[in-house]
């Protein structure tokens, strides 16, 4: 009895942990774009690390497990760096420079629903809205997509009004407020598509770790296909040398706790946690995230929050435990079993699904 409880307050520990992690890198991120890091040489400077960390682990843990690569692989490896690095990590810097931490962390509770929706559309899931689990998949994917429109089109009052220097032409902070809001929708709308990108990833991975089953090496793969397409935009839109100089401790801790926290400590716990409690149980905590990232960007950015945001965060945290529990009832009317602190929530397959889904971090 002694030993359960020691490893629930360990798993608790390890998920509180995680979400930190997950929470700092959304204010280390505004903080890199804030400071001047380019949104192009940031991901080329995380995905490098990620690379330099994730593949000595695959080539020896993996050395004896790997299937022979092929050309189709290689071409599926391609398509999963462009959907789940390049617009995933692109969309997300896009979103956060326009918007903020809050509502960036706010817009990926609805990752869950969007997958379930292109899921089923491509028939990799099953919907059934005569059965309660169904209809709750169903309604919380509606909330999730609702909460996010009330995100992007509906900013609403501020929450906490701070104090703001007094304009000088009236006219001027019109434009000023007209401007901030048209680049706050371009920000929801970057963060929707990156959201889309991450979860069309989600659902295209599926397959392909059916064939590949070496996680660690699939991933590594992902990341320097990433690097190289990072690379090529970057060949174009990033051409002046001094951008890509580290030239203050702030933009090199920026980096590292994008590559080596983002991109190594979290999927270590992540995984660990997964494969304790289940992926349904770790995504319960998705929200606390959220609310760690509106504390930490009030007291480190002075961010402001307004009533939209908080009205389309809750409608998405409401339908991702919808979903969540639809997807939980519906694995135990088809596999009956009790679950355990040691035993994942849904099937084995879905866990591989979700182990390869927990390694990359947005």
């Amino acid at each position: 009895m002694g030993s359960v409880v020691t490893e629930k307050v360990k798993l608790l520990v390890a998920l509180l942990a995680l979400q930190f992690c997950f929470a700092g890198f959304h204010i280390v991120s505004r903080l890199a774009l804030n400071i001047g890091v380019s949104k192009v040489v940031y991901p080329v400077y995380r995905n490098i690390i990620a690379l330099f960390l994730l593949g000595p682990l695959a080539y020896f843990l993996e050395k004896n497990r790997r299937p022979p690569l092929t050309f189709s692989l290689l071409v599926q490896f391609f398509l999963l760096a462009l959907l789940g690095i390049t617009a995933n990590q692109g969309f997300y810097l896009l979103g956060l420079y326009y918007a903020s931490p809050t509502f960036a962390s706010a817009m990926q509770n609805s990752v869950p629903a969007i997958t379930f929706v292109m899921a089923s559309a491509l028939r990799l899931e099953e919907l059934n809205i005569a059965r309660r689990d169904g209809l709750a998949k169903v309604i919380g994917t509606i909330a999730s997509v609702g909460g996010a429109s009330v995100i992007t089109l509906y900013k609403g009052p501020p929450l906490l009004h701070q104090m703001d220097h007094v304009q000088a032409n009236p006219t001027s902070e019109t434009d000023q407020s007209s401007m901030k809001m048209q680049n706050w929708t371009w920000g929801c709308i970057y963060l929707l598509g990156h959201c889309l990108s991450w979860a069309g990833w989600m659902v295209f991975q599926a397959p392909v770790v059916k064939k590949y089953p070496a996680k660690l090496t699939l991933t590594s793969f992902t990341c320097f296909f990433g690097l190289i397409q990072f690379l090529i935009i970057a060949a174009f839109v990033e051409t002046d040398t001094e951008h890509w100089k580290i030239q203050s401790t702030e933009e090199l801790f920026t980096i590292l706790y994008a590559g080596v926290v983002a991109s190594g400590i979290v999927i270590s716990l992540q995984t660990w946690c997964i494969q304790k409690g289940g992926p349904v149980f770790v995504a319960v905590f998705q929200p606390l995230q959220t609310f760690l990232v509106a504390v930490m960007a009030a007291l480190i950015l002075g961010d402001q929050l307004y009533s939209g945001g908080v009205i389309g965060a809750i409608l998405i945290v409401l339908g991702l435990y919808l979903v969540l529990w639809g997807k939980t009832h519906e694995k135990r009317m088809t596999i009956p079993e009790e679950p355990s602190l040691t035993k994942p929530l849904i099937n084995s397959e879905e866990t591989r699904r979700v182990d390869a889904a927990a390694e990359d971090i947005p």
